[in-house]
C-alpha cells in the first residue's frame, strides 16, 4: 500500500484513507443490518426478538457510538464492531458521526505514522511494545465502559 501512495500529497493520502475508512465501515454496517433483517424472516426470528436481544440493542443505541469511534484505532476489532452496530440496528444519527470521527482518526494515524509502525511491527522490532500497548488500551476501554455502566445504573431512577 505504501508504494501506491508514495509521492502523493499529504491531503490526497489523507482523503484516500478517510474515504476507504468510511466505505469499509458503512459496507460492513449495512451487511450486518441486512443479515439481521434477513434473519427476521427465518427460524432465527423468535430468537432475535427476545427481551435479552432488545436490551442489547438499547445498550448499543446508548453506548455504541463511542465504541464504534474507538474501534477504528484497533486492528481486527473494527469490522466486528461495525457489523454488530448494523445487526443491532444502531440509528444512523449516532453511527454516522462515530464513523466520521473514527475515519478521521484512522486516516490521520495511517497517513502520519501508520506505515512506519506497520513496517516495524512486521519486522519484529516493535512487537513486544505494540502488544503491550494494545493490551493496555483494551483494558483501559473495558474499565471505562464498566465504570460508566455502573455509574449509569447507580444514578438511574428505580423502575
Amino acid at each position: 500500500m505504501r508504494e501506491l501512495v508514495d509521492g502523493w500529497p499529504y491531503a490526497a493520502v489523507f482523503a484516500l484513507f478517510f474515504a476507504s475508512g468510511m466505505a469499509r465501515s458503512h459496507l460492513t454496517y449495512w451487511a450486518g443490518r441486512g443479515l439481521r433483517h434477513g434473519g427476521g424472516r427465518s427460524r432465527l426470528a423468535g430468537h432475535l426478538d427476545r427481551p435479552v436481544v432488545k436490551r442489547a440493542e438499547d445498550v448499543v443505541r446508548r453506548l455504541g457510538a463511542p465504541v464504534v469511534a474507538l474501534s477504528f484505532l484497533t486492528v481486527g476489532l473494527q469490522t466486528a464492531v461495525n457489523a454488530a452496530a448494523g445487526s443491532l440496528r444502531m440509528p444512523l444519527s449516532r453511527y454516522l458521526p462515530a464513523t466520521v470521527l473514527g475515519s478521521l482518526a484512522w486516516a490521520a494515524l495511517y497517513t502520519t505514522v501508520g506505515f512506519a509502525v506497520a513496517r516495524a511491527w512486521l519486522g519484529g522490532i516493535a512487537w513486544p511494545w505494540a502488544a503491550a500497548g494494545l493490551v493496555a488500551a483494551a483494558l483501559l476501554v473495558a474499565a471505562s465502559l464498566m465504570v460508566g455502566a455502573r455509574l449509569r445504573r447507580r444514578l438511574a431512577p428505580p423502575v
